[in-house]
């Protein structure tokens, strides 16, 4: 419904949309209710249609905030009230969140501190539905140079090639590398199968001059150092030894 102005016509949920905008530029997202967040996002690319009752129903049916953020195209197009045009809010901001804590990384030294690591992994990884392997490239003075999510998928030993690892790491031209997976349970321990992919691509980077400094499985809040645990150190040592 939209009320007549003189030659000016105004949607009748103006008001409550300039209010929110208003109330975020004020004081961010401090207050704002999670279907407030995905209300605002949706406006961005829908100038008059109401989006409150839209913003409830993908919530409800994704449950969390971030879960709403990894829902494909096709499972957000499934909601009433989600249309190719307000669903471009929350890939935009999911997209701009990615590339932000990608772009923050690159040129980074990470391996010193494990938990600024995970902060950043965290982020990329913790709300995926499926585990995702990737890869963090490192130069010769442990700067970041690129990350990648070279795998998804159910992480048997395989599913990840040794080979496809060494050769991105090869053209990245890495000097190290860290390896990093999500555990969609939330249970950050790893399995026998997690430990046996470790140390074969560790074995397989060592061949051609690369170091594997860590490998961190994300949990729930929580998260897994092969390297804090000592099990990287153990393996180089095994490496060693077979020489």
């Amino acid at each position: 419904m939209f009320i007549q102005h003189g030659k000016n016509q105004t949607h009748k949920g103006d008001g409550h949309r300039n209010r929110l905008r208003e109330k975020f530029i004020e004081s961010g997202l401090s207050g704002f209710h999670d279907y407030e967040i995905i209300e605002l996002l949706l406006t961005l690319a829908t100038p008059r249609k109401d989006c409150k009752d839209a913003a409830k129903k993908v919530l409800e049916k994704f449950k969390t905030l971030p879960g709403v953020f990894e829902a494909s195209k096709e499972e957000l197009l499934s909601v009433e009230g989600i249309g190719p045009k307000n669903m471009f809010g929350i890939k935009l901001i999911k997209a701009v969140s990615d590339r932000f804590f990608e772009k923050k990384l690159l040129g980074k030294e990470l391996i010193q501190n494990s938990q600024d690591l995970f902060n950043y992994l965290y982020q990329t990884l913790r709300d995926k539905s499926q585990e995702c392997f990737s890869v963090i490239f490192l130069d010769a003075k442990n700067k970041v140079i690129d990350s990648k999510i070279l795998f998804k998928g159910t992480l048997t030993e395989s599913a990840v090639y040794s080979r496809e690892v060494v050769r991105v790491a090869l053209e990245q031209r890495a000097a190290a590398l860290i390896f990093a997976h999500n555990h969609p349970s939330g249970d950050p321990e790893p399995s026998k199968v997690d430990v046996h992919i470790t140390k074969r691509l560790l074995f397989a980077c060592k061949v051609v001059g690369i170091t594997v400094h860590e490998h961190i499985i994300i949990g729930d809040n929580r998260y897994f150092s092969f390297a804090d645990q000592g099990h990287i150190h153990r393996m180089n040592e095994e490496y060693e030894s077979k020489l």
